[in-house]
Formats: structure tokens, C-alpha cells, sequence
């Protein structure tokens, strides 16, 4: 399969390659091919075959199934099959070709990707060829003469030529007709049955050797075969002649139309303008809670109904917001398990975000929703589910928000939706491998969060919906760390700077001690607010009140008297009550300290203890005298401990019980840094970047993007021309510069170079690296390194040793 789609890629131009590239961005990912043989094979990868097929619509789909149920498909016997003019057809198959699923051979003939083939194991409910029931090892010499002895046919000629005539005779209605006038009674209801209800039916063996039933007759005259004693199959061309010449397959060729009503685009764009800052802003509010009091999960695992009702309450969001934020912030990793605290605390990723603008912030938030495995609103049996549980649709929710947002996306400006039913129907013709009954049961939850997050209104799509339908990077999965093409995206950032371009960044103060911002408020606002004052009211108009304790409680939080009034005073003009609260509860704040200390030091002997007291080496334990025999340290035990012995003294560990506890020290292998190659030669080692992971360096630290598809696909045509004369070249060039290695190491270079295989190789240097996809560039190999995320060249003078990597 993979010869004919090579054969047919070097029949295109560069425009044509160019357009199945860009269609095909799995085909140019890194490392991406130099070669078309590379490239057919990336092409006819099974699993990237399927994921392409989930992104074509129903008509695609149609023909590629009626196709296979086809012996030598073509566009015009096609176009017959299906009973439409050929017009109806053409475009749909360009837009299989043009995803590489299909390809027209040199005699019109349509071939299909394998990967295609193998999705439909009975394409429209019909079984195997005759061809394949012939061929088998089941059947033998003798049989097939007595098959041919029973349809009137000559026995003589060889195998070949006799499954011929059975399949001729078999695939033509008026002889199979004729066949079936001398049958016996009972035999057309069966072969109804087979052909209509099959490929596959269960059956009484028995009556298949049995002489006189119909089953015995179907069997002796090749219409029913029997992979086993229990079930029977019909043959293809049978099935279709017996289904009649009425029959064709179903093919929509054109899309279902949605209701659409006219919206006021102005006030959709007001509601996003209302709904985006308001997501930051719940968002803060929500992780800043979580700061205080951890979430605990339950043992089942996820948030129960008590905590997010409890989350709910004290951050003033309802608890439809709360659920789908706290999984929107635990998605784009602000939010994760902590083992000390026992809980969801904020991650070191939040203090970032926070201190990021608005619009950058709520691109985060909008992409790990888009990527989100699972569904907050979905309700099931009338409940929710658990919040942050596990949900075994995964992948398949991302994909019908998706899916329903890209159909809103297409709807014309200044419209929406009029009813579900028929939005429902026009998404499963763009998505038909979602299943129609679980796509009925999980859009209504998308479309709720969507109104959540500003990204739909008045069931119309916002500016922000429509830049995240129309998104050109691939959104990731739930899995991936960090989607940086989607956050930022050029288009999705000028619809978040928009979308929070109304926010208010200032307050109405007033005597009676409430802060009103009249519009939706700033994050820093609101944090701001929050911090030192209650909210009482939210909506076009959101109120605050500064009481005693909202001021005590800022106060707790390590926060001054004057900085409070300064920071307040920025935002709007602050009346003399405030400022006399404030500074009062200033005033009383600290009468009575409570202290934590991180451990006790005792000793018997005074002296001793008032000497470590005054140690110069122990200072940062920030040691106090409490008593002449008692020490407080704020450090925890085990740094106390380190650093007494580090300065000589000889201390134990006492444990609560007041019993002295030895632990044995654990030792660990020092760690070193992995060498990796940066692009344009240089070298690195990974521990240089302590905040990188070893496998996040090589994708998000020196990988390069991937190709443009037009300008690759006239570099592949480059090259194809110049593949005939490279036969014995790279043989000649490596035996004649790589001259440090062996004749089997040489031929495996040349593996390399040829075949893209991938091979570890060691420099003089003593650099090691992981290559694939390699050329010869006069006397260097540019090949893939996998340690740079790119490709580089190594000098074959310089290559000490070549080994098979696996």
C-alpha cells in the first residue's frame, strides 16, 4: 500500500504536495521527513490515519466505506453506486486525496490508506470478497470443481482461471436470478436475511450437510461459506446483487442546515466583556482559597459536594463556576496535589500567571479548557459527577466541544442558534465518528461552559469562542504540561485583550465604608478589594464593604496599615472613615503573639547551650534562649541537627515520646547533568536549567517548529528528482570519510543515511547522540538529533563509533 501512495506522491506538484501537508501536520512533525519514501510512510501510519479521520466530514466517510465495499472503485463507478451525478463526488474525493486517506492510481482506480481499511471490518454490513472465501486454505481442488459442477461451469483450466468464472458468474444479477429459480423453498428469506441483517449470522450447522435445506444448497453453490460450525458468512458481490439494483448507499452530500435566529452582535460582545474578566477574576479568587485551605480529595478520588459548596460560599462564586474552574485550573497545572498539606494547593506555575497581564492570563484558563478530558456540567441520572474525578469518556468530551464549537464558529455573523436538534444534526455530519447518542448527551454541558467562559452569549459565539474554534495548533490533550502555540496564538490574543478591554481598574469609595466598581472589575482590582474588604454584591455593578475583620484579616496576611492605604488610594479616592478603620485596627493589631518554632534544643549543661546561642556558623537557625537549658529553633529538626554537627557539636534526635531516635543515612547517587546538543553545534549540559525537566528540554527548550508545508514539499520534490542518482553515493562517501570506523559500523551509517534509521553515535570528543533522517553534506552527516530537537551536522572524520539503538 505504501508503493502505490509513494508512486502517487511523485505524480504531484509542489502546490498539491504543499495542500496535503498542511492537511497533513502529523506527516511534518519533527523529525520531519526529507524524502517522499520517508514520508509515505508517515502518511500511511495507522493511529495518524484515524485521528485524521476524525476531523472529515460525513461525505468523506461515505465514500471511503462505499469504496471498500467496492472490487476496483472509481470515481465515476462510484458516483454510480451511490445514484448521484458524478459532480456530487469529485470534491469529496479531492479532499480524501488531499488528506492522503485516498489516492487515484494510473488507471483510475481509487486505493485507500490501509489504516482506512481497517476501520470498517464490514463495510456497509457486507462481508469478504468471493475472492477471499476462494483463495482460502479451507478450500480445496475438489471442492471448487464441485462449486463450478453445481453453477454450470467447466472445471478445466487452473485454479486462477476457475475462481475467475465462479466470481463472474456469482457478481452478475441475471445468472445469479437464474440460480435461484431452481432453489429450494425457504432459500431467498435466508439469503434475505444474510444479506440485509449480515455479513455474520449465527446458524444450525447441521443443516449445512444436511441434503434438501436451503443452508446446504446456498453452501454447495458458493452463496453461504462457513468459517465455523456455528456461523456462516455471505460474500460480497452476492449481498449486493441480492439487496437488488434499488439499493444504494446512504451519502449526504451537503450539510444539514442549522436554525439560526438573528442576535444584537453588540450585545454579545458586551456579555463576553462581562464573562472573561469575570473567569480571571473567580479564578484568583478560588486558587487564593485553596492557598488557605488546602482541598482535600476524597479516597475514591476528585472534590466532594461539601468542599466545592464550601469553595463556593467563601470565594462568592456559584457552584456550577466553582466546579468548572477548580478542573480548568488543575488542567493548566495552577492547581495541584501537595502530599504535606494533604490537599489542592496552588502551584508554583500560579504565582506566575498572576503576575502575567489579563489577556495572557485568560488565554490560559480558555486552553486548558479546550483541551480539558472531562465534562464539570455533564450531569448523569440527574448528578453531577465528582469534580476532579475520573471520567471514562475522556478524550472523546474534548472532542465534542470542540467539534460543537467549530459548527457555532461557521454559523454567519449576527446569528445563533434557534434549536439544539438541528445544531445537533449538522455537527455529526462535520464529526460523524462521534457517537450521535453521547454527542446529544454532552453538548448541552459544553454550551454551558462555553456561556461560563465568555465564549458563547444569547447562543451565539463571541469573538473568543470564534479565535478558539478557529485555532491552527493542535490544543494538546489533558496530559501535555504546557500548550504554548495555543496561548499564543495571534488571534485568540487579540480576542482576550479585547475581551477584557472594559474592565474597571478603579472603585468608588464612599463614607458608609463600601468600595463600588461599576463594570466588571479588574483581577488586581478585585484581589485588592478582596483582600481587605467583603463583597457583598456582584453583576453590572459589584459592591465591597470594609469592616473590622476584613481589615484584621489583610492585617494577618503580613500586610501594612499604610501600604493598604496606599494601594486603596490608587484605585480611588479613600474618605476619612476608612482611613480612621483602617489605622485603628492597625493600632490594635498584635496586643497578643502567638509563635511557631521549627524545634527544641535542650542540654543539661547552661553553658553549652548559651555557647551554640551565640555561634556565628548557627545564626540562620535564628536560635532563642527560653530557658538557661532550653533552645528554640526555627528551622525544622533535621537542619538543626546538620547544622550543629557541621560546626562539631554532637546531637541527637529526641522523638516526641522523649526517646532518642538513630536514623541511617540514605545514600544517594550523585545525579549528572545529560549532555545535550543545542542547535548550531554548541554544547549543553541539562543540569545548566534546573527548572526544565530532561524530557521537557528537547520539546519546549531547542526544538524548532515545524516546516512551512509548501516550502517542504518543494524541498521533497527537490530531492525525489535527485534520488535516482544516489544509488552507491552514500557507500562511496562514508567509506571514503569515515574513516575511524569499522566496515559493519560504516554500513549502518549508511542505514542512516538511506533508510532513516535511528543509530547512537560517539564523537572524538567523547559526545554521544541519538540520530535518524541523516544526508550527507560534503564530508558531514545532518541527521535528527534526538538530545537537540533538531537536525545537526557531525563531521564523519570526527564519528568514533556507530551502534544500533533500539
Amino acid at each position: 500500500m505504501e508503493d502505490h501512495l509513494l508512486g502517487w506522491l511523485r505524480t504531484l506538484d509542489e502546490d498539491r504536495l504543499g495542500r496535503v501537508l498542511a492537511n497533513r501536520p502529523d506527516a511534518i512533525a519533527a523529525p520531519w521527513p526529507r524524502r517522499l519514501d520517508t514520508l509515505a510512510q508517515r502518511l500511511g501510519n495507522g493511529f495518524a490515519v484515524m485521528e485524521t479521520l476524525r476531523g472529515l466530514p460525513l461525505p468523506c466517510l461515505q465514500l471511503a466505506e462505499a469504496a471498500l465495499a467496492m472490487t476496483r472503485p472509481t470515481a465515476e463507478s462510484l458516483a454510480r453506486f451511490l445514484d448521484v451525478p458524478p459532480g456530487d463526488v469529485t470534491p469529496w474525493l479531492d479532499h480524501l486525496y488531499e488528506h492522503a486517506l485516498a489516492w487515484p492510481g494510473d488507471d483510475g482506480v481509487i486505493h485507500l490508506a490501509e489504516g482506512v481499511t481497517r476501520y470498517w471490518n464490514a463495510p456497509l454490513s457486507l462481508g469478504e470478497p468471493l475472492e477471499h472465501y476462494l483463495n482460502s486454505w479451507s478450500i480445496s481442488n475438489d471442492a471448487l470443481h464441485a462449486l463450478s459442477r453445481a453453477l454450470g461451469l467447466p472445471v478445466h483450466g487452473n485454479k486462477r482461471r476457475m475462481i475467475a468464472r465462479v466470481i463472474e458468474t456469482l457478481g452478475d444479477a441475471e445468472r445469479l436470478k437464474a440460480l435461484m429459480r431452481n432453489a429450494p423453498a425457504g432459500t431467498v428469506p435466508l439469503l434475505d436475511r444474510f444479506a440485509w441483517d449480515g455479513p455474520t449470522l449465527d446458524v444450525d450447522g447441521g443443516r449445512f450437510v444436511t441434503p434438501g435445506t436451503p443452508e446446504k444448497w446456498c453452501a454447495d453453490h458458493g452463496l453461504l461459506f462457513r468459517p465455523s460450525w456455528h456461523v456462516a458468512e455471505i460474500p460480497r458481490e452476492v449481498a449486493i446483487r441480492l439487496r437488488g439494483p434499488g439499493y444504494h448507499p446512504a451519502y449526504r452530500p451537503v450539510a444539514p442546515e442549522v436554525a439560526t435566529i438573528p442576535v444584537d452582535p453588540e450585545e454579545v460582545d458586551h456579555l463576553m466583556t462581562l464573562a472573561a474578566p469575570h473567569v480571571v477574576e473567580r479564578c484568583a479568587a478560588l486558587l487564593d482559597n485553596t492557598s488557605k485551605t488546602p482541598l482535600p480529595l476524597l479516597k475514591t478520588g476528585g472534590v466532594g459536594v461539601r468542599e466545592v459548596r464550601r469553595m463556593a460560599k467563601e470565594t462568592g462564586c456559584d457552584e456550577d463556576e466553582t466546579r468548572l474552574l477548580l478542573e480548568v485550573c488543575a488542567v493548566a497545572r495552577l492547581l495541584a496535589w501537595d502530599e504535606p498539606s494533604g490537599g489542592m494547593i496552588p502551584t508554583e506555575r500560579f504565582d506566575r500567571w498572576r503576575l502575567d497581564e489579563g489577556s495572557a492570563r485568560l488565554r490560559v484558563l480558555l486552553a486548558a479548557w479546550w483541551r480539558m478530558e472531562r465534562s464539570s456540567l455533564r450531569k448523569i441520572d440527574g448528578k453531577y459527577g465528582t469534580v476532579l474525578g475520573d471520567d471514562p469518556l475522556g478524550g472523546s468530551l474534548a472532542q465534542i466541544r470542540r467539534a460543537v464549537l467549530t459548527v457555532l464558529a461557521h454559523l454567519p455573523a449576527g446569528t445563533a442558534f434557534a434549536d439544539r436538534d438541528s445544531l445537533m444534526s449538522n455537527v455529526h455530519w462535520h464529526a460523524p465518528l462521534i457517537d450521535v447518542p453521547l454527542l446529544r448527551e454532552c453538548a448541552p454541558a459544553a454550551l454551558d461552559e462555553a456561556r461560563l467562559l465568555g465564549l458563547l452569549a444569547n447562543n451565539a459565539l463571541t469573538d473568543l469562542g470564534r479565535a478558539l474554534a478557529g485555532l491552527t495548533a493542535r490544543p494538546g490533550d489533558e496530559n501535555d504540561d504546557a500548550v504554548p502555540m495555543v496561548e499564543h496564538d495571534p488571534m485568540l490574543a487579540e480576542a482576550a485583550t479585547r475581551a477584557l478591554a472594559a474592565v474597571r481598574r478603579s472603585a468608588l469609595f464612599g463614607p458608609d465604608l463600601t468600595a463600588v466598581v461599576t463594570g466588571p472589575p479588574s483581577s488586581e482590582l478585585a484581589a485588592l478589594l478582596d483582600r481587605v474588604a467583603e463583597r457583598e454584591s456582584r453583576g453590572a455593578a459589584s459592591v465591597w464593604r470594609f469592616t473590622t475583620e476584613s481589615v484584621r484579616h489583610a492585617l494577618d496576611q503580613g500586610h501594612e496599615a499604610d501600604d493598604l492605604l496606599d494601594e486603596l488610594a490608587t484605585v480611588g479616592t479613600i474618605p476619612q472613615p476608612l482611613e480612621y478603620l483602617v489605622r485603628d485596627t492597625a493600632r490594635r493589631h498584635g496586643e497578643v503573639t502567638v509563635t511557631t518554632v521549627g524545634c527544641i534544643v535542650q542540654a543539661t549543661d547552661p553553658a553549652l547551650l548559651a555557647e551554640i546561642a551565640a555561634h556565628r556558623r548557627l545564626v540562620r537557625l535564628g536560635l532563642r534562649v527560653l530557658a538557661p537549658t532550653v533552645l528554640v529553633s526555627t528551622a525544622p529538626a533535621e537542619r538543626t541537627l546538620a547544622a550543629l554537627r557541621e560546626v562539631g557539636y554532637s546531637p541527637v534526635p529526641v522523638a516526641d515520646t522523649g526517646e532518642i531516635t538513630i536514623h541511617r543515612a540514605r545514600h544517594e547517587e550523585p545525579s549528572n547533568g545529560k549532555l545535550v546538543l543545542l542547535p548550531g553545534g554548541q554544547v549543553a549540559e541539562l543540569s545548566e536549567f534546573p527548572d526544565v525537566t530532561e524530557l521537557q528540554a528537547p520539546a519546549h527548550m531547542f526544538a524548532e517548529p515545524p516546516p512551512d508545508p509548501y516550502e517542504h514539499a518543494r524541498r521533497l520534490m527537490a530531492t525525489g528528482r535527485q534520488e535516482g542518482d544516489r544509488s552507491g553515493r552514500t557507500w562511496a562517501i562514508i567509506g571514503r570519510m569515515a574513516t575511524r570506523l569499522p566496515t559493519a559500523q560504516q554500513s549502518l551509517l549508511g542505514f542512516v543515511v538511506d533508510r532513516g534509521v535511528r543509530a547512537g553515535i560517539t564523537l572524538t570528543d567523547g559526545l554521544t547522540a541519538t540520530i535518524s533522517h541523516g544526508e550527507l553534506k560534503g564530508g558531514a552527516l545532518d541527521a535528527w538529533c534526538e538530545e537537540a530537537g533538531d537536525y545537526l551536522e557531525f563531521p564523519l572524520a570526527e564519528i568514533v563509533e556507530v551502534r544500533g539503538a533500539y
